[in-house]
């Protein structure tokens, strides 16, 4: 039987409750700008060393809730933890972040695909669940993830990164059969993934859909949302007696707000350049949303960050159904401070507002 939460406030606002204030996490909230996490990479190795050993990576995980009050952890692991179990040999290039050996790009390759294993090649993220989940003893939610089917199809075509995913592209308009094939054993793994996550202990998953917002409108709904629709329906969506929420984020999708409410999770993540206040009228009541400060406001002094919190928190207001989150993941180079003095204003000017 698992500890019981200490601090559920998280679980409440993705559920849309009242709570006395709104709950913080953050984006990449377990990473570089901490000198205690480089510290322990540097023990690692490298990047994929340190995911890959699961005592490292509950380390670095829980390292952030030891500076800051956080209200959740989220899993330290990497978006495409799944691909690289596919086979396609995922390597970490200095300078050039992820890359393939790999890519998928012909019909071979991608009749070749199958969905992985979680308990075997996957073994070492769900290893690293349970051991956070013991570490927390019930502290706060612990928050799994997966990149969406069609993020991961654009770094396994690409073979990385790419400033217009031109390769991605020629086969999403010439070959759109290749591509429905690849986000169809994409959209199977992610879910097995997820529901692998949920069973050794994750609370809360979310979906990072990172370059959704790089298609056409009417190519966000056939090959990024379907396939985000397609996992949240089979995930196992209650463990330890209570709901386990779904959150969706599409990087650049704040013109999809409503369709993406429709999709069954629970809540939004927005990015910094959707309006808060717009996006709770598009959507009502529907969906909690999650976000939005930009991660680059944190470069500013703290009075300033602090005054950037309340511009965000009067935006979307007090009615419930808000999580607090940066619109983005956290810059390797934020200054420590920032965060501190933003998760206190967030602390303490959120009650405010709901105290009225």
């Amino acid at each position: 039987m698992s500890a019981p939460l200490e601090n559920d406030i998280l679980l409440r606002a993705l559920a849309r409750e009242p709570v006395p204030y709104t709950p913080i996490w953050l984006m990449r909230q377990a990473g570089r700008y901490l000198p205690e996490y480089t510290a322990t990479r540097a023990r690692a190795g490298s990047f994929l060393a340190l995911a890959k050993t699961s005592a490292l990576a509950a380390e670095v995980t829980l390292q952030p809730l030891e500076r800051f009050p956080l209200d959740a952890a989220i899993l330290f692991s990497d978006i495409l933890t799944v691909p690289d179990a596919m086979g396609l040999g995922l390597y970490f290039a200095d300078g050039e972040g992820p890359r393939f050996e790999r890519p998928v790009r012909d019909e071979a390759a991608v009749r070749a695909l199958t969905p992985p294993d979680p308990a075997g090649s996957l073994r070492y993220v769900l290893d690293a669940v349970r051991e956070i989940r013991r570490a927390l003893s019930g502290r706060v939610p612990l928050i799994g993830f997966s990149g969406s089917p069609y993020t991961l199809a654009c770094y396994m075509v690409e073979g990385g990164g790419s400033e217009d995913f031109a390769t991605l592209k020629r086969m999403l308009y010439s070959r759109p059969d290749l591509l429905h094939r690849i986000l169809e054993v994409n959209a199977a793994s992610v879910a097995t993934y997820l529901n692998a996550q949920i069973e050794a202990g994750a609370q809360v998953v979310m979906i990072f859909d990172t370059w959704g917002g790089n298609l056409s409108a009417a190519g966000y709904i056939e090959f990024s949302l379907a396939y985000s629709r397609c996992v949240i329906a089979q995930l196992t969506r209650e463990n330890d007696g209570r709901r386990v929420p779904v959150i969706l984020f599409t990087k650049g999708g704040g013109q999809w707000l409503e369709a993406m409410a429709d999709s069954g999770c629970d809540a939004l993540g927005l990015d910094w350049s959707t309006d808060p206040a717009a996006a709770r009228k598009r959507v009502g009541a529907r969906v909690a949303l999650q976000g939005n400060l930009d991660p680059l406001a944190l470069f500013a002094p703290p009075e300033r960050v602090r005054g950037e919190a309340r511009r965000v928190l009067d935006a979307f207001g007090a009615a419930p159904g808000h999580v607090f989150n940066l619109g983005h993941g956290i810059s390797q180079h934020t200054p420590v401070e920032s965060v501190a003095a933003l998760v206190d204003e967030v602390r303490a000017y959120s009650r405010k507002l709901r105290a009225g």
